[in-house]
Order: structure tokens, then sequence, then C-alpha cells
């Protein structure tokens, strides 16, 4: 038995030198398969819409199948993608961005990549061509997430990721050249390298929603295909700069819903790529990516094929480890799970922790109930949530030295955390409180306030949080019930859908990135609750403003009293996380951030082909 254990440290940090010691692999390993499980379905190729990114395996595709201006790597440093493209500031005032894409770069059917992309990418993320005051909620079916088919045809919205940082640039933006883009930005903000990447292609949108002759074929197509790609283009282009409500509203629908899809979709030109993969297979369980032959960047992959098996099940996706029918798993842990793994034979089983934490929100509106609107109600029921509970009972069993997190935007080891719980109101929660709890719902004049918890019913350690809740939530007189669903993710935000919910924050975007996509009002990325404090509105935009670490420290110290004042939810424990490779892969790492062990995927190599890691 070949067996190795590693432990890694909660903080990890991979300098850029350590990085550069490794040459990207060039050559594609002829047949090469490399298997990896993943908790949840690929459910859309468009992970920027609102139900696109509700499956952290909708974002993996989009990441391998994608490029751009950079990425982070495992120690949060940020990776400039210069084979991709360039960005440089080249006005001050105001604050002006041009983004240019590298001679060569192509979609997987031979289409330039080029500045009309960039375009669409902003239109459909800044929010600027959205019909002014147009609410999508009332056509959000609450079963699943999605549009439903009386999505007006006269609004103009796409339903983009509002909040990263392009709804700064209410101007539209000016092509320069056929591949440059320049983005003026009402103000100045610390992310404005990576704020704008390419997401679907215009072309393919623009021949789709428009009506358009088709322009898509095989990479190195014919020139008439290549005429009419480009003349898409520029029919979008035009509908974008000129305002055109009635081409906008149809290329906004298109974008939205029909890059949603469960299997291979009878048009494949949804599928063109303009990163190492392209996405080749979908059926009930996996998901095939293919080497993208098109791709001719830094990150040109090793492995021909990455297959993606479906498992949500922690214990099953041990059991397929060790049926050889997968090679690398990333189980949540258990201790079943860990006690499985040490029995599965020529494996590398590496045990830590990552960025995304666990949590619990109140819906602030248009909950279920409407209990939580008063917030001596909210102040009550996380008065009874068993904090240190889950802790003993789930985490620490996996992991000894895990902590209650008590930091809704800063981690234990980073600058500042220790002086930020020290007074930020944390401590209020740190045990539960009958007594208080009962004292608060009389003071609201609420009597036995029903409380229905969204969270997934296949992540056991889910249900088990919630049972612990709603055990210690009785003694104070809530009437906790089960809004547990299999489209969960879907359900965030949708409103009169649930009082509270339970998941974790996938980061994938580092602290001050995560405070504006969570906390600012009305931002549609990922502000579910409803929160909503103009001061916290206005540190958010000193945090966007600011270059300055320690000056960033404390504005988030700040911001993250006010979320505790608020009684926004409360934040539970950082996630253990356990990788398991077999010996037949190498190059395998784990980033803290929300691509896990995807970060690197094009290093990854057969054991037989490989060099040593760098």
């Amino acid at each position: 038995m070949k067996k190795r254990i590693l432990a890694v440290a909660t903080a990890l940090v991979v300098t850029a030198t350590a990085l550069s010691a490794c040459t990207p692999t060039t050559t594609i390993v002829p047949g090469s398969t490399v298997r990896v499980a993943v908790a949840t379905a690929l459910t859309s190729v468009n992970a920027s819409t609102s139900f696109g990114r509700s499956s952290p395996t909708n974002a993996d595709v989009a990441y391998l199948t994608g490029t751009g201006f950079g990425y982070y790597d495992a120690g949060y440093a940020r990776v400039d993608d210069t084979s991709f493209g360039s960005a440089e500031i080249v006005d001050e005032s105001p604050f002006t961005v041009r983004y240019t894409i590298a001679d060569g770069v192509t979609w997987s059917d031979g289409v330039p990549v080029d500045a009309a992309d960039l375009l669409l990418s902003w239109a459909a993320n800044s929010g600027s061509v959205n019909t002014p005051g147009f609410d999508d909620s009332a056509f959000v079916d609450p079963a699943t997430g999605q549009y439903t088919d009386d999505f007006p045809d006269e609004a103009v919205f796409f339903d983009g990721t509002i909040g990263n940082g392009l709804e700064l640039a209410t101007t539209t933006p000016t092509i320069v050249e056929d591949r440059s883009l320049e983005v003026v930005y009402d103000s100045y903000f610390s992310n404005w390298r990576l704020a704008l990447q390419p997401g679907v292609a215009a072309h393919v949108v623009a021949e789709r929603a428009l009506g358009l002759p088709d322009g898509t074929g095989d990479a190195g197509g014919d020139q008439k295909s290549l005429d009419a790609a480009m003349a898409a283009k520029a029919a979008l282009v035009s509908a974008v700069v000129g305002r055109d409500q009635g081409a906008l509203a149809r290329l906004s629908r298109f974008w939205n819903s029909s890059y949603n899809l469960t299997a291979l979709p009878g048009d494949p030109s949804l599928l063109v790529a303009s990163g190492p993969y392209r996405l080749t297979g979908i059926d009930a369980d996996t998901v095939t990516l293919t080497a993208n032959p098109a791709y001719h960047g830094d990150r040109r992959p090793t492995y021909e094929t990455i297959e993606l098996r479906v498992s949500p099940d922690p214990q099953e996706a041990v059991d397929l480890l060790a049926k050889h029918e997968v090679d690398i798993v990333t189980p949540q842990p258990s201790e079943d799970v860990l006690a499985a793994l040490v029995g599965v034979d020529d494996v590398t089983v590496t045990a830590g922790s990552e960025g995304t934490f666990e949590h619990l929100d109140l819906q602030q509106a248009n909950s279920r109930s409407g209990v939580f609107d008063d917030q001596r109600v909210r102040e009550a029921f996380l008065d009874v949530v068993p904090r240190q509970q889950i802790l003993d009972e789930l985490i620490t069993p996996l992991q000894e030295d895990a902590g209650l997190l008590d930091s809704f935007l800063l981690r234990p080891g980073a600058a500042g955390y220790t002086e930020a719980i020290a007074d930020n109101g944390s401590r209020e929660y740190a045990e539960t409180d009958v007594d208080k709890a009962v004292a608060l719902l009389a003071e609201a004049g609420v009597a036995k306030p029903r409380v229905c918890i969204l969270y997934d019913p296949a992540n056991p350690r889910r249900v088990a949080e919630f049972t612990l809740i709603r055990t210690s939530a009785a003694r104070a007189g809530f009437r906790v019930t089960d809004c547990s669903n299999p489209d969960w993710e879907g359900l965030l935000g949708v409103a009169d859908s649930y009082d509270a919910a339970l998941f974790a924050w996938d980061t994938t975007r580092l602290g001050p990135a995560a405070a504006s996509a969570v906390f600012k009002t009305g931002s549609k990325l990922a502000n579910f609750n409803g929160f909503s404090d103009p001061e916290v509105d206005k540190l958010i935009a000193q945090v966007e403003a600011s270059d300055d670490d320690a000056e960033v420290t404390k504005l988030l110290t700040e911001i993250d009293g006010k979320i505790w004042a608020d009684a926004y939810g409360v934040p539970l424990y950082a996630y253990p996380t356990v990788t398991a490779v077999a010996s037949s892969v190498t190059g395998v790492t784990r980033s803290p951030l929300g691509r896990g062990v995807f970060w690197d995927a094009w290093k990854w190599a057969p054991a037989a082909e490989s060099p040593s890691p760098g």
C-alpha cells in the first residue's frame, strides 16, 4: 500500500517565484484522461448569470473553458495572463483602463476574441444598458431559480455579475482598435485589472438572438463563416453603442437563459470556448472537457480530457476513487470519509482548510414569514443558534484546532482579524442565551415565530446543522421548519422562498471585492438577504478606492462591526478540506479560493509523462 497523509497549514502562502519554477507543459498526451469527482451538477455554461452562479461546477467549467487577463493563484497573488492580453491605465481622471486582447486569441470555432466580446461582457455585467427600474424578481420561478416564459419581451435586463466593479463604468466604453476597449470608470477601484473578462461569445449571442446568418464552424473555418461572425459582432456593437432597445432586449433574454442546460445542446455554437478546454459531453452524471486545439495561450494543458463525475455524496466519491472510477476527489470531510480514505491504496491525501466558510443568513426583506424584518427578532434568533455546539460536534472531530469564525470579512491569521473580533460584536453570540432571546421576542410582541431554513438536503453536515439549530431555537419558542430543496442554490435571494439560509461562501474573490458583492445595497451578485446600510455602502466605496492594505483592513474591520450590529446572521466555521489524488496523476494542488483543485488544472499530468513538480 502506498499512502501519504499530508497536513497543510490553514494559511497557505505560495510566492510568485516558487510558482514560476514550473514551466507549463505544452504537449498534450494523446488519449490521456483525468477524472474528478464534483459535488454539484452542471446547469449552465454562462456562469455570470444568477442561475449560472448557483453551482460551483458551472464556475469550474467556465474557468477551464474560458480565459482572461489574469487569475489568482493558491497564495492569493494575482497572476497576469499576458498571453491573453493586457490591461493598462491610460488616464487617471477620469479613471480609464484600456483592455487589449493579444493577436491570435480566438474562439474554438476560429473566430477572433476581440473588443466586441469585451463590450458584451461590459453590457451584461455593468447594468448600464438595463431598463431603469425593471425588477426581474417577479419573473423568477421559485422552484428552479430560472426565468419564466412570461419574462417581458420589451425589457432590457442582463442578469449579470453586477457588483464586481463594472457597475462603476456607467459610460459606454470605446472600441479603440478591433482588439482594444477603453473603459471609463466613475471612480478608481483596486480590482480594475480583472474586472473585465470575456464570457460567452459575442458573435454567437448576436447571431442567435438577432436571427443573423450563422458564422460558427470548425476552428479555422471558411471565410464566409468568418465574415458572418464578424458581421454579427458588428451588429452587437451597434446595438450596445446605439442603445437599440429592441435588439438589446433580445440579446439580454438570450444571454440570460439560452445557456442553461443539462445535456449537450442541439446548437453546438453555444459551447464555443476560448480557454484550454472545450465542453464536449454532458450526461446524467458526467461532464466531459476536451483540450481546445484553437487555444495557444500560456495555460496549455497536458491531459487531453478532463471528466467531471457528479457525486454529491462524499462517501460515494471516496468509493469511486477506491474503484478507480475517478482520480481526484475533494469530498466534504467527515470521520467516516477520512476513515474510508485511509483504506484506499495508491493515493495521496492532503488535509487542511480553505477560504470557503459556512454561515447562516437571515432574510431582511421578502422572506417567507416576514419575521426577520424586525431586528429584535433577528437578534433573538441568533441568540439561540448553537455555534459552539455545531463546531464541537461537526468540525472539531475533523480538525482538532478548528475554532469559531468570528468575522464576515477577515480570516484567522490575516492582518486585523484578532483586533476585529475583540470588539465587532461577535462575542455576543459566542454562546446561546435563551433568556435574552425570550425577552427580545416579548419586546417585539412576537410569539412563537416561524422560521423556515433553506439548505441542501443532500449535504449530511447541513442536515445536522439544521437539526441542532431547530432544537436549540425551540427553547426560546421559535418554530423552525424545513425549507430544504435540492435546487437550493437557484433559490438564494428568491422572494418568499425561505426565512434563513445555511450555505457557504465560495471565496472566488478576496475580501475587498467580497464586501461589495455581498453587503453592498442592491448588489445582484451575492446580496441575497436584502441587507442595506448606507454607512456600509460608504465604507465599501472607500475599500474599492484604496490600494493601501492597512487602510483596507481598517475599513473591513469597521464594516464587520456594522454587519454584526445589524444581526445580519452568523459565520460559523472555515471549511476543513481533504483532497485525495491517485498516484497516476501529478501536479495537483488546491487553492483556498473558489476554484479549489482546478485553479491550475493545465499543470496536471500523467505520472509517467510528467517531470517532478516545481
